[in-house]
C-alpha cells in the first residue's frame, strides 16, 4: 500500500533517558558533539528497530535529533534567527517555544536536515523511511514581524525565498531515497480558535487571508515533487509537554479554502478529544484524497478502546468514504526534546492499537 498507510503515526517519538542525559551534558560542555551524534546513532537505531517489530510501515527516527518539531528545521536556513516568544501561550505551561526572528535574506547554503535522513534511511530494514519537516508558514506564523518588515519590504519576495529554500531541501531529500514526506503546520488546525484569530488580526493578519497564503506556500515548496514521493500535511492544536494551544473544530473558511487548496496526497487530522469538534469540516475534503485520523492521544497515557475508536470512524465515514480512510495518534508523542506525559510503554501500546484497529476495520495495517 501507498502512504499514508491504514495504520500511521506523526513522527517524533519519546526520547530515552540517556539521550535526556546526553543533552544536559552537551549543554552544559560535558560532551561533545561527535559524543552526542554517537549517542543519538545508537538511539535511533533502537527506535527503528521498535517501530519495525511492532509492525508499523512508516518509520521515523523520532526525531531524536531535534530539540523543538520546528525550530530545528527552519533555524538551519541563513538568516534565521531565534527571539523570546511574544505571540503564543501554551495551556498550563511555564516554559514557551522560541521564535523566529529574520536577521537577514533566507538562503539555504547547505543541507538544514538532510543527514538526518540518510542515518535513518540507512537504519530501515522493513517499511518506508519518514521524514517531517515543519511548513514554511510556521516562519510567518511564529516570527517577529517587525524584523520582517526590516529585511523584506514585500511578503512576495519573503515567500519566494523561503518556498526556494524548501524545494531545495526537498530535491536533496528525493535524490536520497526519500518517497514519503510529511509537513507540520499547526495553523490549519488553531484557526477554528477565536482567540488564535484575534491573536493574529492584532499582528494585523486576516485569519482567512493567511489561510490561502500559508496554503499557497506550501504548494509553492512542494511544486516540483515527483509523482512517486507521496507528501502529506499534518495539523493539531499544539502538542508541548502534553498541553495545547488552542481549541476549536477545522473552521470551514480553513477547511474549504486549505482542504481543497493543497496539492498534497493526505491530511493527518487531530481529533482525539472534544475540544477538536466534529468531523462535517471532512465534507471539504476532495475526493480521492486520504484522510489519516487522528483518534488516538498522544498526550493522555490511558489507552483508548478499539470499540470507541471504531465507532468514530463510523462517524467520519459519512464525509470521507471508508477505503480513503487512516488512523494515528493526534500528533508525535515527543514535538519537542521534553516529551508528552507517557512513558515508552505506553507510546507503544498507542501504536500498536492502532494497527490492531486499522487490521480489524481495513484488513491490514
Amino acid at each position: 500500500m501507498k502512504p499514508p498507510f491504514r495504520a500511521d503515526h506523526v513522527g517524533s517519538l519519546l526520547r530515552p533517558q540517556d539521550l535526556h542525559e546526553a543533552r544536559a551534558k552537551n549543554r552544559r560542555g560535558e560532551l561533545s558533539d561527535a559524543e552526542l551524534k554517537a549517542i543519538q546513532d545508537r538511539d535511533i537505531r533502537e527506535v527503528v528497530k521498535m517501530q519495525e517489530s511492532l509492525g508499523l510501515q512508516a518509520i521515523t527516527d523520532g526525531e531524536f535529533r531535534r530539540d523543538w518539531w520546528h525550530i530545528d528545521f527552519i533555524h538551519g536556513f541563513d538568516g534565521v534567527e531565534l527571539t523570546a516568544n511574544k505571540q503564543h501561550t501554551f495551556a498550563a505551561s511555564d516554559e514557551q517555544p522560541p521564535m523566529f526572528k529574520l536577521s537577514g535574506k533566507v538562503r539555504r547554503t547547505a543541507p538544514s536536515m538532510l543527514d538526518h535522513f540518510k542515518f535513518l534511511k540507512s537504519c530501515v530494514t522493513k517499511g518506508v523511511p519518514k521524514f517531517t519537516m515543519p511548513s514554511p508558514a510556521m516562519l510567518h506564523a511564529r516570527g517577529d514581524r517587525e524584523a520582517l518588515k526590516q529585511v523584506y519590504r514585500s511578503l512576495d519576495d519573503f515567500w519566494a525565498d523561503t518556498t526556494k529554500a524548501y524545494r531545495e531541501e526537498i530535491a536533496d531529500l528525493y535524490k536520497a531515497g526519500c518517497r514519503y514526506l510529511q509537513i507540520d503546520d499547526t495553523t490549519i488546525a488553531m484557526w477554528g480558535d477565536p482567540k488564535v484569530q484575534e491573536n493574529f488580526k492584532q499582528l494585523g493578519d486576516d485569519p482567512k487571508k493567511d489561510a490561502e497564503m500559508y496554503a499557497r506556500a506550501v504548494n509553492e515548496a512542494i511544486r516540483d515533487v515527483p509523482d512517486d514521493m507521496t507528501v502529506c500535511i499534518h495539523t493539531c492544536r499544539g502538542n508541548f509537554k502534553s498541553t495545547w494551544l488552542a481549541a476549536g473544530a477545522y473552521a470551514d473558511f480553513v477547511a474549504e479554502r486549505v482542504f481543497t487548496g493543497l496539492d498534497v496526497d493526505g491530511f493527518f487530522l487531530e481529533y482525539d478529544t472534544e475540544r477538536a469538534g466534529g468531523f462535517e469540516p471532512l465534507r471539504f475534503v476532495p475526493k480521492g484524497k486520504k484522510v489519516v485520523l487522528g483518534l488516538v492521544s498522544s498526550k493522555l497515557p490511558e489507552l483508548e478502546s478499539k470499540d470507541h475508536l471504531k465507532r468514530r470512524i463510523d462517524d467520519a465515514a459519512k464525509y470521507v468514504p471508508l477505503e480513503n480512510m487512516c488512523l494515528s495518534p493526534q500528533c508525535g508523542f515527543s514535538s519537542t526534546h521534553h516529551g508528552n506525559n507517557l512513558t515508552v510503554e505506553q507510546e507503544k501500546a498507542k501504536l500498536k492499537l492502532c494497527i490492531d484497529v486499522a487490521r480489524e476495520v481495513w484488513g491490514n495495517s
